[in-house]
């Protein structure tokens, strides 16, 4: 007995659909990026920040060097869907850290949302294995 597995067919990205998730994914990795450099700078900032958060101050390096890491495989197209994955992780450390110091809900705990939203549209834009990953 033989079965046969069936996969959606989706249809390979067009070429306006890949420029514009690149574009969306560039954004990310900006921001992202920055996001790095401050924590791995150790900024007053984020000094002050991650007091107000309550996260030990010599913690900031070390999210600086994991985020890092996460933006470089978001970016290695082979590797932009675990980089994704762990980017929305990422992201949802910020929420609930955020969330639990009752700061702004729209401006400031809901913006990692909007970013791992940008950061997925990003890679379904450019990335027809995504695509037939969340047609399926």
């Amino acid at each position: 007995m033989t079965t046969h597995l069936t996969r959606a067919t989706t249809t390979a990205p067009s070429r306006g659909a890949v420029r514009a998730g690149w574009i969306i994914s560039a954004l990310v990795v900006v921001f992202m990026l920055f996001d790095a450099v401050i924590h791995l700078l150790n900024l007053d900032v984020v000094k002050d920040a991650s007091a107000e958060l309550g996260l030990p101050v010599d913690m900031a390096p070390k999210i600086g060097v994991i985020c890092l890491v996460i933006v470089i495989l978001y970016v290695i197209p082979r590797m932009a869907p675990l980089g994704a994955v762990l980017l929305t992780g990422y992201l949802g450390g910020a929420v609930i850290t955020n969330w639990r110091t009752d700061q702004p809900l729209v401006s400031t705990v809901f913006f990692a949302i909007y970013v791992g939203i940008a950061a997925w549209l990003g890679l379904w834009l450019r990335d027809g294995r995504v695509r037939a990953l969340l047609a399926a």
